[in-house]
């Protein structure tokens, strides 16, 4: 499938190649919709195996960030960057300068931070070149590290669920498996090691680990099973794709609430889990206190705003969980339903002229 025809697709409005002449940046940014304002996401620097990975992850990606922006608030449309790039040695103040360069070129059309592979301190590169950079160092002006708020979020969103199938949101008994243990899922050890939960967790990484176990007293999986045991909740906080039609089958929890994007390898792998029993927390519902961040950032941030702002996740997703049980679909479409309500209220909106600027 050419390019076009992933962009009509996905719905997409916009796609950008960019490399610089000494040929350390090979970038793709995915502008998606930009019906609520310019879009907001963030850049993942990834050692995609082809061009034609990374370009579906960029794609995938912008898309998400459309649906995570709109059901959580915010007045920012969907896009994201992928630098095609190993992040332990590809990075330096030319490849990010350069890539500032790009972003600055689109006019504010493109704001962006940190992702996977990708820490705020990188994009203090950026600064020489561009303004439309978010979620900066505290020193810099900015919010800092996003996987708080994320991490933080995602907690909430476990809670919600686990009234939802239990009836108590409490977390004292319950197990909780834990799929990647880097910037967002070791924050989420914290919050729930603090409630009493007992923690199964894994990570490609065996030492990272292996630290996380014996700080929160976890037990530690093989990460090739750690999706497959005995739990309550298991939340994936890696890559995307993990719910698919060869590991459903075999997820044993009831609730699957996790920080990572992407986790469902198709929409209908959500029929799945429905069918199976297992309530779905939908991604960019439960981990956008990322995008709630750093969206405050553009207004000057605030902490406590922030987090307040975080807070409202577990609403939305009883909203969801609401949606679902009258319409009798499953989460991940009734999220779908909420959002593509938003947007087409905006999008009405948006017919009412309102005069020229003097």
């Amino acid at each position: 499938m050419g390019v076009f025809d992933r962009m009509i697709e996905g719905g997409h409005e916009q796609v950008f190649f960019c490399r610089d002449k000494l040929g350390k940046l090979k970038a793709i940014i995915a502008i998606h919709d930009t019906t609520l304002g310019p879009v907001l996401g963030g850049t993942r620097m990834y050692p995609y195996p082809s061009e034609d990975e990374a370009l579906k992850d960029a794609l995938r990606l912008a898309q998400g960030m459309t649906m995570k922006s709109a059901a959580c608030g915010n007045n920012y449309g969907g896009g994201k960057g992928v630098i095609w790039g190993d992040p332990d040695k590809d990075k330096d103040e030319i490849l990010f300068r350069a890539y500032g360069r790009f972003i600055e070129g689109l006019g504010g059309r493109f704001i962006t931070g940190t992702d996977v592979g990708t820490v705020s301190s990188d994009f203090v590169y950026c600064l020489p070149e561009t303004k439309y950079v978010v979620g900066l160092p505290v020193e810099y002006g900015g919010s800092g590290d996003t996987s708080i708020l994320t991490a933080y979020g995602v907690f909430l969103g476990i809670k919600a669920c686990l009234e939802e199938v239990f009836g108590s949101p409490e977390l004292k008994g319950r197990t909780v498996a834990i799929q990647g243990v880097g910037k967002v899922g070791r924050k989420l050890a914290g919050h729930l090691h603090k409630e009493g939960a007992r923690l199964i967790v894994a990570d490609v990484r065996s030492n990272v680990a292996a630290e996380v176990a014996e700080e929160f007293g976890a037990e530690l999986a093989d990460p090739s099973e750690i999706l497959f045991v005995d739990a309550d909740v298991l939340s994936p906080n890696a890559l995307g794709g993990v719910l698919n039609k060869d590991t459903i089958p075999r997820i044993k929890a009831k609730i699957v609430a996790g920080g990572a994007n992407n986790q469902l390898e198709t929409p209908e792998d959500a029929v799945r889990l429905k069918e199976r029993g297992i309530l779905y927390a939908p991604d960019y519902i439960i981990n956008a206190g990322g995008v709630i961040s750093v969206a405050d950032e553009l207004e000057g941030y605030n902490p406590e705003r922030a987090r307040h702002k975080t807070e409202a996740i577990p609403g939305l997703l009883k909203t969801v969980f609401r949606i679902a049980r009258e319409e009798g679909i499953d989460t991940y479409e009734a999220a779908n339903r909420m959002v593509a309500r938003r947007l087409e209220a905006v999008r009405v909106l948006k017919s009412i002229y309102k005069g020229v600027k003097a």
